[in-house]
């Protein structure tokens, strides 16, 4: 298609320019045209910031009463007991004035120095380190110095060295606990930076809509207990808190012990920390992409009618589709939705997610607008000029193209945008717009994002998106 070759030759000139001006100015972000269907609710990771809410963008709701832990059982009273001096807060400092920025939670492997967290605890130690130093505090309220080691930004783990050591009572060993449904796992961690507690829930199975799997924990667990443990009863790690759903009562997620074993293996096997983690998070991340992107289009996508066109969707586990629409009978138009969003997204920053795909279209028709009053209404909703008007300092400035092309017997003007990622060469973010051109009084607007790809993929997936869009066959 001469548009795909157009689009290759212009935008492969402007990203390598891009990508070489990265001390340039921040450049803008690009922006929704529009919501098109409510998001999902997102997940809250479990670290929290001690000062003012406002100030951390995922902070959780405000805490009411329900974020007071119930008094633990006798088992939980237990096993704190036998548990509590192996047990962490992490916090991360302003190098400048050694001021408290965010704090979390992690646990002593062993006998040995290592503490076991989520790499979203550490994570502006790990992008920022003349920024960003750590400290740990204990639960006799000792300090310490941090060292982060490893990370994990895929499955949100890390392991940092600290200077003291465990007691063994947190172990992984190679063959790990067989989990039954139902039974009862003890969350540990320093829950709203208030002190060191014990939370009681059942295991619920594993959640297969994140692109990693995650243990479904239905326990109270609240922000700050970010890399703490979850143990059964007789102290065997089942996994780390790291999330919670910000809709939900009691709806938590743990990551699976067996990623820390792999990640612990990892350590085992360095010779020294790496002194730089941002080629490692970013080689992290385009090995994600080039997994998420093959898985999402293994199949040719799916079609939905929506009027007289076909437009693209994917369901799976990973991704879900919503729809809706505004019929009312003062409005002089109807406007159909459908958005597919995926159920999970890569933490790299308090500021960034990335690793996403989210398609959505709108089909617009009007039997009361004349033709001059519709086609303002169309180019009202498609917005294609807001595309990088927001400043954002982690990505270059929106290079994009605009073309008229036939797809699939449908005329559309497509519009597509590429931002590069600052600290982490060969990645990007596509956004591609596109309006039917067929119709005087009706309009299909569809949008396809995706975060976090090598150039090869966007590319790879804005062909399969708009090969799909097309024209119903006529009555």
């Amino acid at each position: 298609m001469n548009f795909f070759k157009m689009l290759v030759s212009t935008l492969a000139c402007a990203i390598t320019t891009a990508s070489l001006a990265l001390a340039a100015a921040p450049a803008d972000k690009a922006g929704a045209t529009r919501q098109l269907a409510p998001p999902l609710a997102p997940l809250a990771p479990l670290a929290t910031a001690p000062t003012a809410p406002a100030a951390t963008p995922q902070a959780p709701p405000e805490v009411d009463s329900s974020a007071v832990l119930p008094p633990p059982s006798s088992a939980a009273q237990s096993l704190y007991s036998r548990a509590k001096t192996d047990l962490l807060q992490i916090r991360m400092l302003l190098k400048n004035g050694r001021s408290q920025s965010t704090v979390g939670s992690g646990f002593l492997i062993g006998t040995s120095k290592l503490v076991l967290t989520n790499y979203h605890v550490v994570s502006q130690m790990a992008l920022d380190p003349d920024v960003y130093t750590a400290e740990y505090v204990d639960t006799d309220g000792k300090r310490g110095p941090v060292e982060l080691l490893a990370v994990d930004v895929l499955h949100d783990l890390a392991v940092v060295r600290v200077n003291r050591a465990g007691t063994g009572f947190f172990t992984i060993p190679d063959k790990l606990a067989t989990l039954i449904q139902g039974q009862y796992l003890y969350s540990l961690g320093n829950p709203l930076d208030l002190g060191f507690a014990i939370s009681e829930g059942a295991y619920n199975g594993v959640i297969t809509r994140s692109f990693y799997d995650q243990l479904m924990f239905t326990g109270p667990i609240n922000s700050g207990m970010s890399g703490g443990p979850s143990v059964t009863a007789s102290g065997e790690v089942a996994g780390v808190n790291v999330s919670k759903r910000r809709d939900g009562e009691l709806v938590s997620f743990l990551v699976p012990v067996r990623y820390a074993q792999q990640l612990l293996k990892t350590v085992a096997a360095q010779t020294a920390a790496p002194k730089d983690f941002n080629p490692l998070i970013g080689a992290q991340l385009l090995a994600h992409q080039a997994a998420m992107i093959d898985k999402l289009l293994e199949t040719p996508l799916s079609t939905k009618s929506m009027g007289p066109y076909l437009v693209p969707v994917r369901e799976s586990d990973q991704v879900r589709c919503w729809g809706r629409s505004n019929v009312k009978a003062e409005a002089s138009f109807t406007a159909d939705t459908i958005s597919c969003r995926m159920e999970s997204a890569i933490f790299v920053s308090d500021t960034q997610q990335t690793g996403h795909v989210s398609m959505s279209h709108q089909y617009v028709h009007s039997a009361s607008l004349d033709k001059l009053r519709f086609a303002v209404l169309a180019t009202t909703l498609f917005k294609a000029e807001n595309l990088g008007r927001g400043k954002d300092s982690r990505l270059t400035g929106p290079r994009c193209t605009e073309q008229f092309i036939s797809s699939g017997r449908l005329p559309l003007r497509a519009v597509t945008c590429v931002r590069a990622y600052r600290k982490f060469p060969g990645l990007y973010n596509f956004t591609l717009l596109t309006a039917s051109l067929d119709d005087a009084r009706a309009s299909l607007q569809s949008r396809l994002d995706v975060s976090g790809v090598s150039f090869a993929n966007g590319m790879r997936s804005t062909r399969a998106f708009l090969d799909t869009l097309a024209r119903g066959a006529k009555p």
